[in-house]
């Protein structure tokens, strides 16, 4: 049931992107949105999954830890056909990205190609806890600015889908990333979603290329307040927690 949420070339459809024209965003800005990656009706459908608590294994309430307004729940495993298959295929093309970061920046480690053997070093450190999640704000909710770090292996990148449909489900809620530079102003990024677009975004850093050579920046994302209506998202963040 699951499975037929989404179309069968989804993988393929991701594996063709133009993956250099993205790399190229996430170098100048530090994000890239892929237009219309779910299409409407897996978008109502996933939204709908948060009110079957069976598929989640816990819920957070944001305004209980100082997160902001508005819920989340973690996905339990197994993961839906849908998430599972996004984690999978998105993976490879990121890691590529991501090994290119971590050499441009003197970082030792380096990611695998298959997002499962990542799991893997994930699991034998611990981290065993899955993190995609679905998130739902309503009027007066939103997301301070913060980081998904769950332990010692992280992947730099992770990907937000917007499941509902600006100006028609819900006003405001934007998705905001702020870059804070070395020595200078915190630099804003707000990436105009509509519904079914994926925006791909730094866990925590990127570098940069300056005069002296290519430094390290640290992100950090948000959501703005809601103003009406109810807002969905699916975050796919490819580390496990500990």
């Amino acid at each position: 049931m699951d499975a037929a949420l989404l179309s069968p070339d989804l993988s393929d459809r991701i594996a063709g992107l133009s993956w250099a024209d993205i790399a190229r965003e996430l170098d100048a800005h530090g994000c890239a949105i892929l237009p219309q990656l779910l299409p409407e009706a897996a978008c109502g459908a996933v939204a709908n999954w948060y009110d079957e608590p069976a598929r989640f294994r816990s819920t957070v309430v944001m305004g209980r830890h100082g997160f902001g307004r508005g819920e989340y729940r973690y996905f339990a495993y197994p993961l839906p056909d849908p998430v599972a298959e996004l984690r999978t295929a998105l993976y490879p093309p990121l890691a590529q990205i991501a090994n290119r970061w971590n050499g441009e920046l003197g970082l030792p480690v380096r990611y695998p190609e298959t997002h499962g053997d990542f799991l893997a070093r994930c699991h034998a450190a611990g981290q065993a806890r899955p993190t995609p999640l679905l998130l739902r704000y309503g009027v007066g909710d939103y997301n301070c600015l913060h980081q998904d770090l769950y332990g010692e292996h992280v992947f730099p990148l992770q990907v937000a889908i917007l499941l509902s449909e600006p100006g028609r489900d819900f006003e405001g809620g934007e998705f905001v990333l702020t870059e804070q530079r070395p020595r200078m102003q915190s630099r804003v990024e707000v990436a105009p979603l509509r519904q079914g677009d994926a925006v791909i975004f730094p866990v925590s850093h990127r570098p940069i290329a300056g005069a002296r050579g290519v430094y390290r920046v640290n992100l950090r994302h948000g959501v703005s307040r809601l103003r009406a209506g109810l807002r969905h998202t699916l975050g796919v963040i490819f580390h496990d927690a500990a």
